[in-house]
């Protein structure tokens, strides 16, 4: 075993595996099981919140080939996950993204991998406390009555102020440990996964109505990547549906929480393969039966009116459902709650294997005694998100539009980084384990890795147009650019400022470079280092 000093005040020592050069953090280990590993990523990926922000940016974009934006979305993805799954089997740790570029890569490109992880849930976390606020005054107001209550969230210190609370809520739940998280979940998915496929339904019985002037049978046309009309629409809305898939991830996070596995696949493994079958189902049918139903007007429930852009089921849900639009109401308010809650798993464990590591300063690393959570990571990501979003929403009157397709540039970049990560890593001994192992390891990997990278570069270049997302601009600059510049580049100020601090994590003493090794000797030492 090698030491390394790390300023670690309880131990003054962390002890590394000279393997694997990873070691256990301090969370509890099994806790969770494959179902558990399900809800809490469906809680993350919150599909009801999720369709609601995302169809319309994405039909603006590529209009009635939104079904096969969303599918496109999810091959890279699919790909992606190939990676993710192999080298989460090879070193499962909660840092992830941080963790795998840095053992592939070297230390900066993963400090910058974990960094682009953390900026991105930074945003979605923003996103879901607005879409919270907004759905949580609209419901009040179905149930009175008063459509004036719905126009509340408009107000902007209301709207911030009552944010601020659901961040606070969700970062308490999260606080108490993956126990309570895991129940809360269980109760709130379920709920919304019912109303949300009455509702996907309910808007396909609508668009066949012949008293629904807007409604269309689906085609097959709708289906069809080929049809979007020029390549930066196709990225613009790659972009998008990678948004509603992001998230899934989050299940590998738990690697040192999930039970022990008896297949071949680890249980966040096999968790993380199962939610990503059933999210390309769940959102390529919304996506067809949202566009059949609404059409792509510009005015009323039409997908193109700006004015129900940002959140189109808050428009839909009366027209689809009548009395019982308050149920759709709360699924979503009850969907973005869960998720702000369970989002928060992802970059709290990224903060503290970074921290671990002496990637970020060692207080962050911090694990609660008594609920075995790490709660210093998690409120600094809660408090970094509200005011990140109370920022947003006096900057720009489509705040949620605008973070969406941000966010969705920062999953590209750091799903591109640990996507080459894999094909890096495994480069002399994928081929060697077979031609099954040569494919999931190194090809389909590197495939991926490169789609959304080449994604994220046109993208980025698009989003400096002032006309680009919601068209909010400073400067006659697209503030969507604005923020995936600027926050790129306070990773990099960050990144430097922390190589002063700890030269030890970015000389490559602590998780030095390696490449995958099959000496069994090798790997029965790796499984003793993390208790596994």
């Amino acid at each position: 075993m090698a030491k390394y000093d790390l300023g670690t005040p309880e131990p003054a020592t962390r002890t590394l595996d000279s393997v694997t050069g990873m070691s256990k953090k301090g969370l509890p280990s099994g806790t969770v099981g494959v179902m558990g590993a399900l809800v809490i990523g469906l809680s993350v990926c919150a599909p009801a919140y999720t369709l609601t922000a995302a169809v319309g940016p994405a039909a603006s974009e590529v209009g009635y080939q939104t079904p096969a934006i969303f599918l496109m979305g999810f091959l890279p993805m699919l790909l992606v996950a190939l990676g993710y799954r192999a080298l989460n089997s090879a070193m499962p740790d909660s840092g992830t993204s941080f963790t795998w570029a840095t053992r592939a890569f070297g230390p900066w490109i993963g400090w910058m991998a974990g960094w682009g992880l953390i900026a991105a849930t930074v945003l979605v976390l923003s996103n879901l406390a607005g879409i919270a606020v907004e759905f949580l005054f609209q419901s009040i107001s179905i149930a009175v009555g008063n459509p004036a209550i719905a126009e509340i969230s408009d107000n902007k210190f209301i709207n911030i102020l009552v944010c601020l609370g659901f961040m606070a809520l969700a970062t308490l739940i999260s606080y108490r440990g993956m126990t309570s998280t895991k129940i809360f979940q269980y109760i709130t998915v379920i709920f919304q996964m019912a109303i949300l496929i009455w509702f996907i339904v309910a808007m396909f019985i609508g668009a066949a109505d012949p008293a629904n002037e807007a409604g269309k049978i689906p085609e097959l046309s709708w289906f069809n990547p080929l049809e979007v009309d020029s390549f930066s629409a196709f990225a613009a809305g790659i972009a998008v549906s990678i948004f509603v898939y992001w998230g899934w991830d989050t299940v590998l996070t738990m690697g040192e929480e999930t039970k022990p596995s008896k297949g071949r696949l680890s249980t966040e493994s096999k968790a993380a393969m199962i939610l990503v079958a059933m999210l390309v189902v769940l959102y390529v049918g919304t996506a067809a039966a949202t566009v059949a139903y609404a059409g792509l007007g510009d005015t009323g429930t039409g997908l193109n009116n700006p004015a129900i852009a940002e959140n189109v089921f808050a428009a839909l849900a009366h027209p689809v459902m009548g009395p019982a639009a308050i149920l759709l109401s709360v699924a979503i308010l009850v969907s973005a709650m869960a998720s702000i809650n369970s989002t928060a798993i992802s970059p709290a464990r990224t903060l503290l294997a970074m921290s671990h590591y002496g990637a970020l300063p060692a207080p962050i690393k911090k694990i609660h005694p008594k609920f075995k959570s790490p709660y210093v990571a998690l409120m600094l990501s809660s408090i970094v998100a509200s005011v990140f979003y109370a920022v947003m929403r006096f900057l720009s009157e489509d705040v949620l539009w605008d973070t969406i397709t941000a966010l969705g540039m920062m999953v590209c970049f750091y799903y591109g980084i640990t996507a080459l990560a894999s094909p890096w890593y495994f480069r002399k001994t994928a081929l060697k384990e077979g031609f099954g192992s040569f494919m999931s390891k190194f090809v389909l990997p590197g495939i991926g890795g490169i789609l959304l990278l080449v994604v994220f570069v046109q993208t980025t270049v698009d989003s400096m147009d002032p006309e680009f997302g919601s068209g909010s601009n400073i400067a006659g600059i697209g503030l969507v650019g604005i923020i995936g510049v600027v926050v790129l580049g306070l990773g990099i100020v960050l990144m430097i400022l922390q190589s002063r601090v700890s030269p030890e994590f970015f000389q490559g003493r602590v998780l030095a470079r390696a490449e995958a090794s099959t000496d069994t000797s090798a790997m029965d030492v790796f499984d003793d280092g993390l208790g596994s």
